[in-house]
């Protein structure tokens, strides 16, 4: 795998470590390049620059479209996907899934007698405060 001189060696050279080091393999990865859209003026139109990858066994799939450079996008979709494995064999996405099930449980709605119970305690607190504040006049008596 070149990315040719968009990306410096050591940069390069890092990437394949950690790919040896996780044991994905480039005959595991499937690479596509789709024509990107949005910025980028002429380039983006006429060249392919949005790169695709799966990896097959794990069946994770990265699309990136960064930069103009198809090269760097390849470079960076590498660098994602190799995150994305990571983060499922260390367990880190199993972390991400419990948080958003916590936010998830913590904006849903209440049911309807919870509703009234908060109803209730909030509708005893302000009489409460509406005893406290009753100060009688010295002329009523």
């Amino acid at each position: 795998m070149k990315f040719r001189t968009v990306v410096n060696r050591e940069k390069e050279k890092a990437i394949l470590e950690k790919m040896e080091h996780l044991g994905i393999r480039e005959e595991d990865i499937v690479e596509r390049f789709i024509r990107s859209r949005g910025h980028g003026g002429q380039n983006v139109n006429k060249v392919s620059t949005c790169v695709y990858l799966k990896h097959v066994p794990t069946g994770i799939e990265v699309k990136c479209q960064q930069e103009r450079s198809q090269a760097l996008n390849r470079f960076l979709a590498r660098r994602i996907l190799i995150q994305k494995i990571e983060d499922q064999t260390l367990g880190r996405e199993n972390e991400k899934q419990q948080r958003i099930a916590k936010i998830k449980r913590q904006k849903r709605k209440r049911s309807k007698r919870a509703q009234e119970k908060v109803l209730h305690l909030k509708h005893l607190q302000s009489e409460k405060k509406r005893a406290r504040s009753h100060i009688p006049d010295p002329w009523e008596y």
